[in-house]
C-alpha cells in the first residue's frame, strides 16, 4: 500500500472531489474544515503519545483524551461505515480495554514476556455487509525469541454490519504463528560451531513453521461475540469503543501485514 498520499494533515482526493463538487463548495470554509479536523486528529494523538498506548494515564490524562476523541468522533457523526476505506491494517496507538491494558501490564512486571505491536486487520474490500477482523499481536520471551516480534497472537473474528456505525463480531479461532526463535536458542538447539544434525535441523524447521489453531467456539453452539462501534473513519484513523464499557480504541493506519 502506497502511503505517500494519506498525509495526517492532507484529506483525501476523494473527500476533495466530493467537496469540490457540492453545489454549496466554498474553499474557504472547505479549507477551515479540513483544518480544523486535522488539528483536533492531532491533539488526540498527542494527548495519546506518552501514556504506553494506555498502560500510563492518570485521570486527568484519560479525561482529556476522552474529551479529544470525542470531538474527533463528532465529525463523522451519522455517517455510515464505509467498508473499502475500513479495509486494511490499522496500528494500536492507544486503548482504555482492560483485556488489552492487562498484556501491557504483564509485560511491564514480567521479565520473561513482551508485547510488541498490535494490529486490527479488516479484510471487506469487497464485501458490502461484514467480512473478517483479525487482531494481530506481537510478542515475544526474550531470550527464547526475537524481541517484539518473536511470534504472532492471531485473534480472528466474522463481523457484519448491524447499523449505521455498529459491527458484530463472532471470534472463530485463536492462533499463535510466525515463531522466530532467538540466536541464543538456535545456538543451544544447533551450534553453530559443530556440525549439525539431521535431527536438530528438524527441530529448528518444525519451530520456525509451528501454528497452533485453537477454535473459539464447540461446534454447534453460537461463537462468542460482541458490538463494536467504529465511532470515527477516515483514510488514516480509526476511532473505535466496545459496546458495553469495554474500552476505546485509537489506530492509525499501517502498511500491510500479509
Amino acid at each position: 500500500m502506497n502511503l505517500a498520499f494519506h498525509s495526517p494533515f492532507c484529506p483525501s482526493p476523494s473527500l476533495r472531489l466530493r467537496r469540490l463538487n457540492s453545489p454549496n463548495f466554498s474553499l474557504p470554509s472547505a479549507l477551515a474544515y479540513d483544518s480544523e479536523l486535522e488539528n483536533k486528529k492531532h491533539q488526540l494523538l498527542t494527548s495519546v503519545r506518552d501514556t504506553q498506548r494506555g498502560l500510563l494515564t492518570t485521570p486527568d490524562q484519560r479525561s482529556s483524551i476522552e474529551e479529544a476523541l470525542v470531538s474527533v468522533e463528532g465529525y463523522n457523526n451519522g455517517h455510515p461505515i464505509h467498508l473499502p476505506k475500513l479495509d486494511g491494517t490499522w496500528r494500536l496507538q492507544y486503548t482504555s480495554a482492560p483485556d488489552v491494558l492487562i498484556l501491557f501490564q504483564a509485560a511491564a512486571t514480567l521479565p520473561f514476556f513482551q508485547v510488541g505491536q498490535i494490529f486490527q486487520k479488516f479484510e471487506c474490500r469487497d464485501q458490502s455487509n461484514g467480512g473478517v477482523i483479525r487482531n494481530v499481536v506481537r510478542w515475544s520471551i526474550p531470550s527464547l525469541l526475537e524481541e517484539q516480534e518473536g511470534a504472532t497472537l492471531l485473534v480472528s473474528a466474522k463481523f457484519t454490519v448491524v447499523s449505521v456505525r455498529n459491527i458484530y463480531l463472532q471470534f472463530q479461532e485463536i492462533t499463535v504463528q510466525d515463531i522466530n526463535i532467538s540466536e541464543e536458542l538456535q545456538a543451544l538447539i544447533a551450534p553453530a560451531i559443530l556440525p549439525r544434525s539431521f535431527t536438530s535441523l528438524q527441530i529448528l524447521q518444525f519451530l520456525r513453521t509451528f501454528k497452533a489453531q485453537i477454535p473459539v467456539r464447540d461446534p454447534g453452539r453460537e461463537s462468542v461475540g460482541g458490538l463494536y462501534y467504529l465511532s470515527y473513519l477516515d483514510d488514516n484513523m480509526l476511532l473505535g469503543r466496545a459496546v458495553g464499557g469495554g474500552g476505546v480504541f485509537v489506530f492509525t493506519r499501517a502498511q500491510s501485514l500479509y
